[in-house]
Order: structure tokens, then sequence, then C-alpha cells
């Protein structure tokens, strides 16, 4: 690819470098499009190279110009794998906007008219859209509509989504949602990270802190002549947690790259912004000898319904597919070897194998262990709106009564050979929508779990109190988008249907997204 200063190149006819960079400024297309083929090659090797220990590599980033977010996706297949491209190389970028920004995504669909690829309900049609995980936002087209921004081979959606001035700040993730093909998609690592500006505003200490925004995706090793080797390489162990007959058929990728180096100073302390982005695994991350100093979960401060407890520290988290958890970390001592790992999650008997692996080694930095993009020591950029200098937003509900009442409504997650369910029924795109609800309220919902694997529970435009399991309430409550179930078990969650902008036609799913696409979803209607 040949980028000339200040101009655009071209990929498949279309322009791929638009010379924008940190801070809003201009810096040439020259200097942008080589830190991102620098990027690619070096997580093209990190991935496919078990042999050559490389640093975390850190996604390309897009922020907002006169309040606007504007980029261009492409997915495309590249080795056979699908993807995302931005600016010509298949690397997902990191989103930055701030609260009271639009996003404006082109999003082109260059895959092949005819999949070669296997599909949950077959044949792949190769159609895909995008789906802004966690937002709080309309779910009508052109912003986050999964049921009818469809986009054929050849096709081109334009989204524009309208982030609310009031939304939460946080962590959020991009991913496709084509019904049928999304677990394919997905798996294959089309999916991206959202930050929301603002989380210094409930705690000020990460202004100061460097930040790494974490993408953990699922890489399948099931027909990989090398899958004994890559599996050694990040010591998964032989024999799993669960009862699952299956050898694993999954590893972790951290940013594309496969074990990378995170470098962190004896005592400095990082602001470190995970997301789970596999189609269908469990995280449950540790630090070896260390802890995690919570700040936000699901894109969700702490302190926006707790302003008294800000921060909550643990030793391990667990992350169902889609996820997130912002927390501040400490380096080790110095000489002390480290890894970030995740422990193994037993599934179910019917669940697919999750062993425990190792995800990254913490390295304390050297000159000569430094990447060419750790070089850049500049501090975080101030967003257009500053959305670090607005005083936080706090939302104190009293929800006590609601969790006495019975619940309004039971989601019951089922499966058989023939396929998955909710409430006994597949989704169908023509279906009605199975409950509706008052947009302004808040609702008690039962989640069950009548099957003999875990199910993680998402429902789309809204968050929700997670505050007992199996009718025991949990130690930490918290407000989430995304729920584990336990094996026959049952959740108790509070959703908060209060804000306006959500009004129109959603879903709720199990989001391991095998399942999603045979069946386990269904519509809701808020109103």
């Amino acid at each position: 690819m040949h980028c000339r200063d200040g101009t655009s190149a071209h990929v498949n006819g279309r322009s791929v470098c638009n010379g924008t960079g940190r801070k809003g400024t201009a810096m040439t297309g020259r200097r942008r499009c080589t830190r991102i083929l620098y990027l690619g090659v070096q997580m093209f090797l990190a991935a496919y190279g078990v042999s050559q220990t490389v640093s975390m590599p850190e996604p390309p980033q897009v922020r907002a110009q006169n309040h606007v977010v504007s980029l261009t996706l492409a997915a495309v297949n590249e080795h056979g794998r699908d993807a995302f491209s931005f600016e010509g190389v298949t690397v997902a970028p990191v989103i930055r906007a701030s609260p009271g920004d639009t996003l404006k995504i082109t999003y082109v669909n260059d895959l092949p008219v005819k999949s070669t690829e296997t599909c949950a309900v077959n044949p792949c049609m190769n159609m895909t859209n995008l789906h802004f995980h966690g937002f709080t936002v309309s779910p009508n087209a052109p912003q986050d509509d999964v049921l009818t921004m469809l986009a054929k081979p050849g096709q081109a959606l334009h989204y524009s989504v309208e982030i609310p001035r009031d939304h939460p700040p946080g962590l959020f993730w991009y991913h496709t949602h084509p019904h049928g093909e999304s677990h394919r998609q997905v798996a294959d690592g089309m999916s991206g990270a959202i930050v929301i500006e603002g989380l210094e505003r409930y705690v000020p200490e990460v202004r100061h802190l460097r930040e790494r925004v974490i993408v953990v995706r699922g890489r399948s090793i099931e027909h990989d002549p090398r899958a004994d080797e890559l599996k050694k390489y990040v010591e998964i162990p032989s024999k799993t947690c669960g009862g699952e007959a299956e050898a694993p058929e999954e590893i972790f990728t951290v940013n594309g790259a496969l074990r990378p180096q995170i470098a962190i100073s004896p005592s400095e302390r990082q602001f470190w912004r995970v997301v789970n982005a596999s189609a269908d695994r469990y995280l449950d991350l540790q630090l070896d000898e260390g802890e995690f100093e919570i700040v936000a979960l699901d894109g969700m401060p702490l302190a926006y319904h707790d302003r008294q407890h800000p921060t909550r520290i643990t030793h391990h988290v667990l992350l169902a597919p889609a996820g997130r958890v912002e927390a501040i970390v400490t380096g080790p001592a110095l000489g002390t070897q480290v890894a970030l790992r995740t422990l193994c999650v037993n599934t179910g008997p019917a669940g697919d194998p999750n062993p425990g692996m190792v995800l990254a080694d913490l390295i304390q930095p050297s000159p000569e262990r430094t990447s060419p993009d750790q070089h850049h020591t500049d501090p975080r950029p101030e967003p257009e709106h500053a959305a670090g200098a607005r005083p936080p937003l706090y939302k104190p509900i009293n929800l006590e009564p609601l969790k006495k009442r019975a619940p309004r409504f039971t989601v019951i997650f089922t499966e058989d050979k023939n396929g998955f369910y909710i409430n006994g029924k597949k989704f169908a795109m023509d279906a009605e929508p199975m409950t509706s609800v008052r947009v302004g309220t808040y609702q008690h919902w039962r989640i069950v779990n009548r099957s003999p694997e875990l199910h993680p529970f998402h429902i789309h435009q809204v968050h929700f109190l997670a505050y007992a399991e199996n009718g025991t309430p949990l130690a930490d409550p918290a407000w989430l988008d995304t729920v584990n179930v336990p094996v026959g078990g049952t959740v108790d969650v509070i959703l908060d249907f209060t804000d306006p902008v959500i009004k129109g036609m959603a879903v709720f799913h199990c989001h391991l997204l095998n399942h999603e696409d045979k069946g386990m979803m269904a519509k809701i209607l808020f109103k």
C-alpha cells in the first residue's frame, strides 16, 4: 500500500488512509500507514510464530473530530478467515468517543459472494453487520440495529450512532451480529474495542496511569497441525477441570498476539481495560500473586450506582463471552516472573473445554525490548468534550422493593439435539417480540438455565443489576450487560429500562454465539 503525505491510498478502489493522528491533529499519511503496517506484521508474527516473543501489540485508535468519530471498515476474507480491514490492514481499531459524540461508520462487505466456511445454519451467505455491545443507544436504523441492517457481499451499511451526553464512560466493543453467521465471524476475529471517555471522573487516579486496551479473542486450533505445540506454548494442562470428553479446540490471543509480553515496572500502576471478545469461551482472569483493583464492569463504573465504593479488589475475575473489566494493576517485584492467565472454567457436562492457559507474560521494560509503539509516551489526549472535566453523574436507586416481588418475566434456556431455545422457541427473523416493556421502568427478571452447560445472558441497549444466583444474594452484586447463568441454576436481575433513547425493537440472547445462531435469541419491544 502506498500513501502520500496528507492524501489517501486505495485498497480495492477505496480510500484507506485519512492522515488523522493523535489529538485530532494531522500527521502524514506515510507515518500512519507505516505504523499500521508495522502492527499488522507484528500481529501476524505473534499469532503464527510461537517461537517469537513479542510485545503486546497496540491497535490503532480513531478519535473524534468536531464531535464525530468517522471511519470506514471493510469485511474481508484473508487466508481463509473473515476479518475487519481498516486502512488496508486487517487490524480492528480502538474507537474512542465521548458522551455526546456521534459514530459515523461506513461498513463495506467485501466478503466473497460464496463462502468456503461452515456456519451454524448453512449455507453461509456471507452477510454481515455491526453491533455496538453495551451501548445505551437506539436499536433502530441507522444506529444499533441488528435486525434490519444487513449487508450482502458488495453492499455497504452506513451507521450513525448518537451517544447520549449522559452515557456512562467505560469499555464497550463492536462485533458482527448477522443471525446464523455471528459465531463464525466473531470466532474469526471480527471485533474491536470502544472506549467512552470520562472514567477519570469516578476514579481520578486513572487519568495519570498508563492505559492498556486488551482484546482477548479465541483462536481455533482444531485443524491446526501445530495444535500440540500451541497448547504447550500457552501451558494448557493435560487435564481440564470439567468432564468434557473433547480435547481443547481453542486458545486465546491478546490483541492478536499469542502469549505476548506486557511491560510494567516494579510497583508501577497501570490501567487495564480487558474485553473477552471470544465467540464462545469464558475467561477467569488471574495475575500470579497479584490482584485487580476493579473500576468498572461491562462499561459501567462501580461508582455510578454506588459512589461510596468506586473500586473493588479481587484476585480473579470471571468474564463470560462479551464481558469486560477495567482495573488498576500493580507491577510485580523486581525479578519476579508473573503471568496474566485464565483459570480453567468448568462449563458443565455438555459444555466445551475451557482450560486454563497463559495469556501474557509481565516483563520489566528495558530499552532493547521496547517496540516502536512503546516509545510514544504522550499522555492520553483530552477528548473534545473534555468529558473528564465534567462533574460525575451518579444514579443511586433503591431496588429492594423490586427484589422482593415475583419476577415480571422469566427467561428459560433449554437445548436438545435439534437446537437451542428461549422459553421453548427458536428465534426467527419474522417472529413477534417475546415480550415488551414500557420505557421508564425497572423490571425484575429471572434467568433460568435448564441445560447441562453454562449460558451467558445478554440483552441489547440496557444494563441490569445481577444480585442473586440460585436464590442466594451475591456477595458482590454488579451492574452488567452480560451475566453467566450456572448449569441447572438461576440468576435474578433488575433491568434498567428508564432511558427513552432505547425505544424500538431489540433482542436478548445467549452470548455463546453458536447457541444464538442456532435459535437461543428472542426479540423485545421497548415502547
